[in-house]
């Protein structure tokens, strides 16, 4: 990985990606980027003109991924929003809908429906439509998160 990408191992981000990847194929019957060798694959995620965000399962859930695209959508480095809670991706009135979304995302397994209003570092809100959100899951099946990937977005 380049310079300008994160500091995390490469068989982290690697092995993250894939997780992304197969969990959204498996539960929704659709590629987010063609197949390859793992860490072209994992590149080519990082790099997409698309967002891609994950968090963890936790109480309050962190997030544990974040491509290029959301880290300039929500203007947080890698260093930044990897590992804050969240929850602080939304206004503070719009936690509410966003637990909701959450719960139904973990019942149903996925939803390709989402819209709503996120925040940037500098208070910049902006609309979010179309988005996919669903769960991850590790290599024995068990829940390990939650991502989400959007294209769809525009300034308030």
């Amino acid at each position: 990985m380049s310079a300008a990408e994160p500091q995390e191992s490469n068989d982290f981000l690697v092995g993250h990606a894939t997780r992304l990847l197969e969990s959204h194929l498996r539960l929704t019957g659709r590629a987010l980027l063609p197949e390859g060798p793992a860490a072209e694959v994992a590149r080519a995620l990082y790099h997409a003109p698309f967002v891609v965000l994950s968090h963890d399962t936790g109480d309050d859930p962190l997030f544990t991924y974040a491509n290029l695209a959301a880290q300039e959508r929500f203007e947080l480095p890698w260093a930044e929003i990897v590992g804050m809670p969240s929850r602080f991706s939304a206004e503070p009135l719009a936690r509410h809908e966003r637990q909701r979304l959450l719960e139904r995302v973990a019942r149903d397994g996925y939803i390709d429906d989402y819209s709503g209003v996120r925040i940037a570092k500098s208070g910049r809100r902006f609309m979010i439509r179309r988005a996919t959100v669903w769960n991850l899951v590790d290599a024995d099946g068990n829940r390990a998160g939650q991502a989400a990937t959007f294209s769809d977005w525009q300034a308030l």
